[in-house]
């Protein structure tokens, strides 16, 4: 889906949550008041709640925060700033992991969505974009011969999400291999996607999805429980600032796997794992087992004692589950 300049503006324009007439509308657009309701209905099909009522006009059911690029930058350290060639900012995308791994050449390049048509999580499973209702953004960055394994990078990524993230108060833990929760409840997952080049290289593109204030009526499709920042955080940033802190903690992530390895991610990972020395229930597709999770190996999998021993299962062949939680 190619973002839609007429869309984002009347989505600028609505952003402040006041009643705006028709006529006042299609006079800012330059356009006629049928185009204005064809776009309301397109903000509708994003996942934005309109409401209209006639003699008043539209309005949004609450005050909207648009990601700007000038202000997420603002949050990045110098060197991270410095870092990343281009970041850009789209009203709509199909998927903004997909426009990364698309895109050529070995830069360091963010991409912040408002809505994903296509937006993906594990497994394929679609990961749900109401309008300038979350965070959906990815990073592009090419890594020449890293010390750990690809297969650990996503773990790294989340260690480097929680711990911004807890800096704002918010009591986030990881559950292997890509999912951040507060409690029982899903917060962010991160989906990590990459491609062999020339001279030993790998572009990698990291694709993180936050919920920051769904409404139930917006989150309808999601079939697991899950929570937004904004419900577990007394005072949320805005989400320019929020965007900003989390893509300096991927992006310091990014420089830092490479060069130490995953050993210095995988401490701090043990303080913030949510299923240590849990009843854990694994499924591979063919069988489910359940197990006691005992933390990570070097290499990122995840240390389950079964009856007959502890055995290391690898992201990608396992669905997991914590016992205390109701989905996977």
């Amino acid at each position: 889906m190619k973002s839609n300049p007429l869309t984002e503006e009347l989505a600028r324009l609505l952003a402040d949550g006041d009643w705006h007439a028709g006529p006042e509308l299609a006079d800012r657009l330059g356009v006629t008041r049928a185009r204005v309701s064809q776009q309301v209905a397109e903000l509708r099909r994003l996942g934005l709640e309109v409401f209209s009522v006639s003699g008043r006009g539209y309005r949004l059911r609450e005050p909207l925060t648009l990601l700007q690029a000038d202000s997420i930058r603002a949050e990045l350290a110098p060197s991270r700033n410095e870092l990343l060639e281009s970041l850009e900012v789209l009203a709509a995308v199909d998927s903004t992991n997909a426009r990364l791994m698309h895109a050529d050449g070995s830069a360091t390049r963010a991409c912040f969505a408002e809505h994903q048509s296509a937006g993906r999580g594990r497994n394929q499973r679609a990961w749900a974009s109401p309008f300038a209702a979350n965070l959906y953004f990815s990073v592009a960055h090419v890594m020449l011969s890293p010390r750990a394994p690809l297969g650990a990078l996503s773990l790294a990524i989340g260690v480097a999400l929680v711990e911004r993230l807890r800096a704002l108060n918010a009591d986030a833990g990881l559950k292997w291999p890509n999912d951040i929760h507060v409690g029982a409840e899903k917060l962010a997952g991160i989906l990590i996607e990459h491609r062999g080049e020339a001279g030993g290289r790998s572009r990698v593109v990291v694709g993180v999805g936050l919920n920051f204030s769904m409404s139930p009526e917006q989150a309808e499709t999601i079939d697991q429980p899950w929570v937004g920042l904004a419900d577990c955080v007394a005072h949320p940033p805005d989400r320019n600032v929020l965007g900003g802190r989390l893509l300096d903690g991927v992006l310091e992530a990014l420089v830092q796997f490479p060069e130490d390895g995953f050993e210095p991610f995988r401490a701090r990972w043990r303080r913030l794992d949510v299923a240590q020395d849990q009843a854990v229930v694994v499924d591979d597709g063919r069988r489910r087992r359940t197990g006691t999770a005992r933390g990570i190996g070097a290499d990122g999998a995840l240390q389950v004692e079964f009856e007959y021993g502890i055995e290391s299962v690898y992201a990608g062949d396992v669905s997991l589950r914590v016992m205390t939680e109701t989905a996977t």
